[in-house]
């Protein structure tokens, strides 16, 4: 009654006899990762508990490079035939070790490391924090235990926005239905489709905001929770939307709800057809993992009268996701879009703090028809836009709807800006001085360490207590940050009798 609980079989995590290795994937703050990471140690042992390996190989481009640079130092000429099968010798060569990023594995206490795997010290450094097991984990993922603590923005953006809003989001409803309208429109936002370039409400909202996906709920129009969770099992597998269950939607042969989103689906279904609950658990693990049905499986499908178009559907599929990841997600997604909709200016504060690395500062201030014109010009270049420019247009498009529902930003300001967070000044946002271009983290910091020390007295001052580059003293003189500064340190007759 409370809808805190979801349609997941225990056993799709530990198989029905216990002998399957779970997968157990937990998301925290990248500010608390290494924290999370070194708690494992308390809670099993320091001995039984090692970062995961990772090798790395020669890939084929680089094999062939060597091949190449081998010909030119030997002062060889080799055929092409030749210099393939070569580059295919040295393809998938080991060249490296390294961690993997969030990786734990962990031995059972009545066994020792070296059951499984010898273990080494990353770059052979024998005070590091971490011992890495020698192994790379996919040779051993079938023996032990592997958590995956991975370090994530959503949590810090939800951490912020409580500390913001005084709001616990776990007291958050999942069924707010003004929140769940940003699914379906704009007009929650007070917004029209052709301010924001969008005809849903979702962008910046985690696993709904990109093109893919809002194309996938312009489609599907989801107004449920259960809906919302097909969309993010479909969007996250590989052959599950595109070619296969879209084409369903679209005929009419099946709605968003009855068509396969998740691996846990297909389980849940085939036990409801009558199937034996053993060869259901079967059957999803040969098609999340893309392997197909054996015809005697399908035989036996077909005997429960499971749909032709249903077992097509599984052949298709490549990679399924699994329905308690999908289940996080939209729960992280809707609190986030309760902000959203009730608190934009702590929304959009939190967004720009933790997501946004690319700013184009000066559009940001001069308002919705400058950013505009900056997303017109990204958009132009096309697929000759750089990997930075289209990061920059996610973040305008952000800013455009932002001003768009009425809100400004403000210049970075001496005395009011953080080094890395925006601050909230009524309905303005004040940019912090890290979003100034190439002025990087330590130096916001040294500013704001500086200015404890008492006001600027000039920009001279300035640059030799903060150690700002000549650079940044000018573009901060030509937008306005510096005008009550002199340029030196001035003293007169007057001052000095």
């Amino acid at each position: 009654m409370k809808k805190d609980g979801h349609d997941i079989p225990f056993e799709t995590f530990l198989g029905f006899n216990g002998d399957k290795v779970p997968d157990i994937d937990l998301n925290f703050s990248g500010d608390y990762q290494p924290i999370a990471h070194n708690y494992t140690k308390e809670l099993f042992g320091e001995d039984y508990v090692f970062r995961a390996g990772t090798i790395g190989t020669v890939a084929d481009k680089t094999a062939f490079g060597f091949v190449k640079g081998y010909e030119r130092d030997y002062n060889l000429n080799f055929r092409n035939a030749e210099v393939d099968r070569l580059a295919k010798g040295a393809t998938g060569v080991k060249r490296t070790t390294g961690q993997h990023p969030g990786g734990i594995i962990v031995i059972p206490d009545y066994m020792d490391v070296y059951d499984f795997t010898p273990i080494q010290y990353p770059a052979d450094d024998l005070n590091a924090e971490w011992r890495t097991t020698h192994f790379d984990f996919h040779s051993i993922h079938d023996n032990v235990l592997k958590l995956d603590i991975l370090g994530h923005d959503d949590p810090t953006v939800i951490r912020m926005l409580q500390d913001l809003s005084g709001i616990d989001p776990q007291t958050i409803p999942t069924d707010d239905p003004e929140v769940m309208r940003i699914f379906e429109g704009t007009e929650v936002l007070g917004v029209t489709p052709e301010q924001i370039y969008s005809k849903t409400a979702t962008l910046g909202i985690p696993e709904f905001g990109t093109r893919f996906v809002r194309g996938m709920l312009e489609e599907t129009s989801p107004s449920t929770f259960a809906e919302l969770l097909q969309i993010s099992g479909l969007s996250h597998g590989t052959d599950v939307w595109l070619g296969n269950a879209d084409e369903l939607v679209r005929q009419g042969i099946a709605d968003l709800a009855h068509v396969i989103g998740c691996r846990d689906d297909i389980m849940v279904y085939l036990m409801h057809a009558g199937l034996d609950a053993g060869l259901a658990f079967q059957i999803m693990e040969h098609v999340r993992k893309g392997r197909g049905i054996p015809d005697e499986w399908q035989e036996e499908m077909k005997k429960y009268d499971v749909p032709d178009w249903y077992i097509d559907s599984c052949l298709k599929i490549k990679y399924m996701f699994p329905k308690a990841h999908a289940a996080a997600y939209v729960l992280m997604a809707l609190r986030v879009a309760y902000f959203k909709v009730y608190f934009p200016i702590l929304y959009y504060c939190a967004y720009f703090s933790v997501r946004a690395d690319d700013f184009d500062l000066i559009a940001m201030c001069k308002g919705k028809n400058a950013v505009k014109e900056r997303m017109k010009e990204i958009t132009d270049k096309g697929t000759d836009a750089t990997a930075k420019e289209k990061n920059l247009l996610t973040v305008l498009e952000l800013c455009n709807e932002m001003l768009e529902r009425g809100y400004e930003f403000g210049m970075i300001d001496l005395y009011k800006s953080d080094a890395v967070n925006f601050v909230i000044e009524d309905n303005k946002l004040i940019a912090p001085f890290r979003a100034v271009p190439s002025l990087g983290t330590n130096v916001a910091k040294q500013i704001v360490k500086a200015r404890e020390d008492g006001p600027f007295l000039s920009k001279e001052d300035l640059a030799n207590r903060a150690k700002v580059s000549k650079t940044l003293i000018d573009y901060m003189s030509d937008n306005g940050v510096l005008n009550d500064l002199p340029d030196e340190n001035q003293l007169s007759l007057f001052d000095m009798l």
